[in-house]
């Protein structure tokens, strides 16, 4: 007998795009957006592109502590300068599930881990890109675009 092969289909690519194609990717961010989102992710990307419009990241920000970086492992999180889009989108759709859970401690991790990944991407982006070694690794793409569909001061005219 001849056994069958089953094609596994990646949810995030569509069928005209390809590995590298990270359009389709960064649009799963935006569909992310689209659906319901919590308020603290609401306030946390407010207070990210209202930052980013005023102050536009000219003074570099601090890098995470020792402290969040055990917060992102407890949870298996890569840094943001070592995530990919798929995997940051993968963390924003358990971030936004976790956020309104009914387990207390689980909703306050997923507050502190989108502020530890909020202050990754304002460090990425006051340093201008300069921590990004490896193109693969552009997961802060996904996160700024997710801030700023979320955001209700976010205009692409800017």
């Amino acid at each position: 007998m001849a056994e069958k092969k089953i094609e596994t289909v990646n949810p995030v690519q569509s069928a005209f795009s390809r590995d590298d194609d990270s359009f389709t990717a960064l649009s799963t961010s935006a569909l992310l957006a689209k659906s319901s989102v919590p308020y603290s992710h609401r306030r946390i990307a407010d207070n990210y592109v209202i930052i980013k419009k005023i102050y536009r990241f000219q003074a570099v920000q601090s890098r995470i502590t020792n402290a969040e970086r055990q917060l992102l492992k407890k949870y298996d999180f890569n840094t943001l300068e070592f995530s990919t889009i798929k995997q940051v989108n993968e963390e924003l759709s358990y971030l936004k599930k976790w956020s309104t859970s009914s387990n207390e401690l689980l909703r306050k991790d997923a507050d502190s881990l989108l502020q530890i990944r909020c202050k990754e991407l304002k460090y990425i982006v006051a340093s201008r890109y300069a921590s990004i070694t490896n193109e693969i690794y552009n997961g802060y793409k996904a996160l700024e675009r997710y801030f700023e569909e979320i955001s209700k001061f976010y205009s692409p005219i800017c």
